[in-house]
């Protein structure tokens, strides 16, 4: 074994000859090695070529500095402290340039991603800030190791970071949602308090296997994604590995133990290949970029750089490094009247006050520098979504970020990824991304879908409807013109393509599936203006492009209007006359929450019937938006969420439907449409988020519920019935005034809202009696208000009694019977206000009229209880005549006028409904006229007293 063949030169003196962690990095060009200790308040930048030149030094920090980290093209210098700061500094020059953040206790580990983009910084507050380097801002709050983070790595393919703390649990991180994939407790080892001792861990340079010290004095691989064991590495190291790092290329390892060895793996063949003794334990290791050689420092602030460590008859370790993508590898640069403020290193000159907590910015600049305030660490848990593209799949990573600056306020060195959220691009609803060599749905919906497939040059399109029996068979055509966007109607199809070069212009065609004249597709072209989505309805064609236009076309090819939107388009929808498109209202939140608005256009009567705010998930991105089958406008968000307009609260959006209430963490909904109770969809196994074409997509129902609270009464089913009935009621009766004020006929509506009104007693009545069990006895008689039909209020009346809550039962008597003497009243007044007759009140009301409701509500105790299903609900007979059909309603529900007195019971046709006098009442004192009579079937006073 060689013994202190490594030239060891001091870089920091330790206070009383004790030891220390210390840190040593190497930057790109290996121009420059940089030392710090966690005993030495100063940094020292070193010349490796001239080793007894002396080092640049960097005194900023108040206490010993025990972390560094320097961006990907070496343009960047950050640094961890024991006085809780994070500081940034320019290199190789050294300038002070910002304390980026703090952290109520020591830091003890930081690592840029791959591009430089983004640092990740922890310690022992047991939580990982994630900080954009380009303004300082805290993009996220990782939290959940339960001790002091003393190694933290990011992924090469910036997709996950891994964590591990010094009791020794490893935790992955998807870093784009924040989540905790994988929790691996106890797999390193216990390092306690030990403060010169750091358990690190280390990604390979292709991102596939992660390395973390084993719990025997070994090294143990792990999988990216699913986080299994794969392989170890075990030689003569007798002590726990105390750092680890890998060679540029992937091939070799470097560990140390606390054995003071350090031993060379070549990883592949699972055995070391040198090793070397050093007086005192080393804490670092840093592989030179270029080269073949490896630098080092130990506990007591010596470094030195170990020469030709791999053999010459073996590959170099700088030979064949994996790519991981071209990187940015820039930060951010302050204006140079803001250094001044920032040179002296003082944590007050940042809004930092003596606590560590931030004090409020002066300035809209100064508050795009700082880190946020340390008490309100966990609302950044849901900010930052948009800092990493969502990966596609765990081996095929999609890694174009674009950019979206603000303002002139930063200047960088070099272009980067941005925190700060971009506009969402325009897309087509049902339309799934290019897959190079594979089949692509342009348009995919309830009535059929468009597919597409690339060949030489050339594309080939289909048209399929779902129904083959009744639609047409459409051929398919050769795509000359790479068309990425369509829509279908039963009439024709509509595609365009985006702008491909100066020559090749944005297209728009239309193609017609029958016409009794030949020549009747069409098309149009735009120079210097790109289509970005489509739309098709009855008798139309719409297309918005990029220079915010809203075209019209006729079924044709007339172009009929052409307006200007006030916002640059996300995507259109059409259905019969109505054309529906969102466009945004204006940039991104400082939450990274979009801002979308939608417009609601009547093409052939040139109205627009809604405008207004289009509200999604917080940190989401709309995915779809369209009609349902019905016509009313939904929304559907990339974090589950259907959203369905309706016209109560003068025009709102409920959420009917949320993917995490459905509690499949394994998969994702691609929204298809959705029907007045069910949301089609194609199921997808996570993590895919889309079909394919082939095989067929299999549509799947799923029910709409409302993402309901938990109830104390354990029916929510019930209460999310209530309210899809209560809305749908609600838009029936909407369009029967509409009709009624049109003069259309709303005999078939009349009759669904009958069976919808007698469907939501039913309901009502279940729940009032899980009321009564649960003894929530106020709630029972604000439900007992709500229904619709007198046949439903006796019924709620015998349900009470026979479950022996008498004075419930009064309750609602006393309900019931102020209700018909509210609707006498009102009957009454309409009456007497015809024949220009002074108002009545309640008290001149005739006495038998009170005497027979209080006759009908009294019986209801002596009835015997019965099943709620056996309820009837009788529906009101439609009279022809409509004086007649007030003049009888007036009679039945008043139950004391006599036929005679009426004028017009004699003259009634045989449809009308034949009168009876009443039954005696029984157990009341109220006696009944005999002169009077009653009908047979009575009125429904009740009738749609909801949902007006």
């Amino acid at each position: 074994m060689k013994i202190r063949s490594v030239k060891m030169r001091e870089a920091h003196t330790q206070k009383g000859g004790g030891v220390s962690f210390c840190s040593v990095v190497w930057d790109q060009k290996a121009e420059h090695l940089v030392t710090a200790s966690s005993s030495d308040v100063s940094l020292s930048i070193h010349n490796p070529l001239l080793p007894s030149a002396a080092p640049k030094i960097l005194r900023h920090h108040r206490d010993g500095v025990t972390a560094l980290a320097l961006s990907p093209n070496s343009t960047c210098l950050a640094s961890g402290s024991v006085d809780h700061s994070v500081k940034l500094y320019k290199f190789p020059g050294g300038e002070f340039e910002t304390n980026i953040t703090r952290f109520t206790l020591p830091i003890r580990s930081l690592a840029f991603n791959k591009k430089g983009s983004m640092l990740a910084a922890a310690g022992d507050d047991e939580g990982i800030k994630l900080i954009n380097t380009v303004d300082g801002s805290i993009a996220r709050v990782l939290k959940g190791h339960k001790g002091p983070v003393t190694g933290v790595a990011f992924d090469p393919n910036g997709e996950y970071l891994a964590s591990l703390d010094s009791n020794g649990t490893v935790i992955i991180w998807e870093l784009h949602s924040g989540r905790n994939l994988h929790n691996l407790k106890g797999i390193a080892p216990d390092i306690g308090l030990d403060v010169s001792t750091m358990n690190v861990l280390c990604w390979s340079p292709d991102g596939e296997t992660l390395a973390v010290p084993g719990l025997r004095n070994d090294v143990v691989m792990y999988d990216r994604d699913t986080a299994e064991k794969l392989f170890t590495l075990r030689g003569d190291h007798n002590q726990p590995i105390c750092f680890l790092c890998w060679s540029p290329n992937g091939k070799y390892m470097a560990t140390s133990g606390l054995d003071k060895q350090i031993l060379i793996w070549d990883v592949d063949r699972k055995q070391d290949i040198d090793r070397t003794k050093f007086d005192e334990r080393v804490s670092c290791m840093a592989w030179r970029p270029i080269g073949n050689a490896l630098a080092v420092i130990d506990v007591k602030g010596k470094y030195g750089i170990w020469d030709n460590v791999i053999p010459s008859s073996m590959k170099s370790p700088t030979e064949d490094i994996p790519l991981q993508g071209k990187n940015s590898n820039g930060f951010l640069l302050f204006d140079d009247e803001d250094q001044d403020n920032s040179v002296s290193g003082s944590l007050s000159d940042l809004g930092e006050n003596s606590n560590g907590e931030f004090e409020p910015p002066t300035s809209r600049k100064r508050l795009r520098k700082h880190s946020l305030s340390e008490e309100n660490l966990d609302e950044y848990e849901e900010e930052g979504i948009d800092l990493y593209p969502k990966a596609e799949s765990h081996k095929k990573r999609n890694r174009s970020v674009k950019e979206n600056l603000d303002n002139g306020n930063v200047v960088f060195r070099s272009p980067m990824v941005t925190s700060k959220a971009t506009m969402q691009e325009a897309f087509q609803s049902g339309a799934t991304p290019v897959q190079p060599g594979k089949k692509r749905f342009l348009c995919y919906s309830m009535l059929g879908s468009i597919t597409t497939v690339d060949y030489d040059g050339y594309s080939h399109i289909e048209i399929d409807f779902h129904d083959t029996g009744s639609s047409p068979r459409v051929p398919s055509m050769t795509d000359h013109f790479g068309f990425t966007m369509a829509a279908l109607n039963e009439n024709g199809s509509v595609l365009a393509n985006p702008c491909k070069g100066e020559k090749n212009m944005s297209t728009l065609m239309y193609r017609p599936f029958s016409t009794w004249a030949s020549n009747s597709e069409w098309s149009m072209r735009f120079e210097g203006e790109e289509v970005k989505a489509v739309a098709l309805g009855a008798s139309w064609v719409a297309a918005v492009t990029s220079f915010n236009y809203l075209r019209i076309f006729t079924e044709g090819g007339m172009q009929r209007h052409v307006i200007s939107l006030d916002g640059p388009v996300v995507t259109a929808s059409g259905f019969k006359d109505n054309l529906a498109l969102v466009t945004h209202a204006s940039d991104c939140l400082s939450s990274n929450d979009q801002v979308l608005e939608f417009r609601l256009f009547n093409i052939p009567l040139g109205t627009q019937p809604l405008r207004g705010r289009l509200p999604i998930t917080p940190g989401s991105s709309l995915c779809w938006f369209g009609f349902s089958e019905e016509g009313q406008l939904c929304s559907y968000d990339s974090k589950g969420v259907l959203r369905l307009h309706t016209s109560q609260f003068g025009g709102s959006w409920f959420p009917v439907f949320s993917a995490v209430k459905e509690k499949k963490s394994d998969e994702n909904y691609w929204m298809v449409g959705l029907n007045s109770n069910k949301l089609v969809c194609v199921v997808c196994k996570k993590p895919e988020s889309f079909p394919q074409v082939m095989p067929k997509p299999i549509l799947t129902l799923k029910d709409l519920s409302f993402p309901l609270a938990t109830s104390d009464l354990g029916s929510e089913a019930l209460e999310n019935e209530f309210m899809m009935n209560n809305m749908h009621l609600f838009e029936i009766q909407k369009k029967m005034d509409e009709m009624d004020n049109a003069g259309l006929d709303v005999s078939l509506l009349d009759d669904e809202a009958f069976n919808l009104e007698a469907a939501q007693d039913r309901c009502i009545l279940r729940l009032i009696a899980s009321c009564c069990n649960s003894d929530k006895l106020v709630r029972a008689t604000e439900l007992v208000k709500l229904l619709s039909l007198e046949k439903s209020m006796k019924g709620a009346i015998k349900l009470v009694t026979a479950l022996k809550l008498p004075n419930l039962a009064e309750k609602f008597s006393s309900i019931i019977e102020e209700r018909l003497l509210g609707e006498v009243k009102k009957t009454t007044e309409t009456s007497h206000k015809e024949n220009n007759s002074a108002p009545i009140t309640s008290d001149s009301l005739p006495s038998g009229s009170k005497a027979s409701m209080l006759t009908e509500t009294s019986k209801a105790y002596t009835v015997s209880s019965s099943k709620l299903s056996t309820l009837s609900f009788i529906k009101k007979n439609k009279t022809q005549d409509s004086t007649t059909d007030g003049m009888n309603k007036t009679a039945m529900v008043n139950e004391s006028t006599n036929v005679k007195q009426i004028g017009g019971g004699e003259t009634s046709d045989k449809g009308k409904e034949e009168m009876q006098a009443p039954p005696q009442s029984h157990g009341t004192n109220i006696k009944s006229d005999p002169g009077l009579v009653t009908a047979k079937r009575g009125s429904n006073p009740f009738l749609k007293a909801s949902v007006k």
